[in-house]
């Protein structure tokens, strides 16, 4: 949030794409670098059912999506005090090989900005807001998971900067002053502008991608592309 701060007030980063080439490689760098050391420590350690070190052979996307979907309304509960629902489609027994944390952490980014967005939309409305919709798709190639909301889009001229490092569409940013001392900052539903970028980054690792498409006015979708084949390189930087 400090380093957001005095950027922001010197240069405007959407026009620096080093500054962005640089951190996806660094990113992309501590990414690989966490899983050798995880992989090393959690082979070390009592073993694990359908667990490889870290890879579970038998993960269920619906379910790391269900518990990443509890842990995103939670917070969202936290912050504005209700949360829209997230109704999930898909087969809940098909499971495939996979990084469960990294799974997590991209569904969870995902839904979290949708929850804001929704509940941004909707927050003096009268209704209840939509809900936003998870599906899960088994493909030969990839497993895909969609997330849609109708929280009213992004306008076309501002998706490019979406994925660039501290850029944020969330009304309430983080203040430096909300920091703590003794802890490593608050949990907050939205505002550090590094989500969507990192979660590529994990996607990108395993031969995925995260697309975005958006309708201003409507809502946007969210597709990731999970790699289940096992024939991509590391995309070492």
């Amino acid at each position: 949030a400090e380093l957001k701060r005095e950027l922001t007030e010197r240069v405007v980063l959407t026009e620096m794409p080093e500054i962005h080439q640089f951190l996806d490689g660094f990113y992309l760098s501590r990414i690989g670098i966490r899983i050798l050391i995880g992989q090393h420590i959690a082979l070390h350690e009592p073993p694990k059912a359908s667990h490889i070190g870290l890879i579970c052979t038998k993960c269920s996307p619906w379910q790391v999506a269900q518990d990443a979907i509890n842990d995103a309304r939670s917070i969202c509960m936290r912050e504005y005090g209700a949360a829209p629902d997230v109704s999930i489609y898909g087969d809940p027994s098909f499971a495939f090989a996979y990084v469960p944390s990294h799974l997590h952490h991209m569904v969870f980014e995902l839904v979290k900005n949708s929850l804001r967005a929704v509940q941004d939309r909707f927050e003096d409305a009268d209704d209840e807001p939509p809900p936003i919709r998870l599906v899960v798709a088994e493909g030969g190639e990839d497993v895909t998971i969609k997330v849609s909301d109708e929280g009213g889009g992004i306008p076309r001229s501002g998706l490019a900067r979406i994925w660039t490092y501290l850029y944020s569409t969330a009304k309430s940013r983080v203040q430096v002053e909300e920091l703590q001392d003794d802890t490593d900052g608050p949990a907050v539903l939205a505002g550090y502008g590094y989500g969507l970028p990192v979660s590529r980054l994990y996607a990108r690792y395993f031969g995925g991608d995260l697309q975005i498409i958006s309708m201003e006015g409507y809502g946007t979708d969210a597709y990731l592309h999970l790699n289940r084949l096992g024939n991509v390189q590391e995309p070492l930087p």
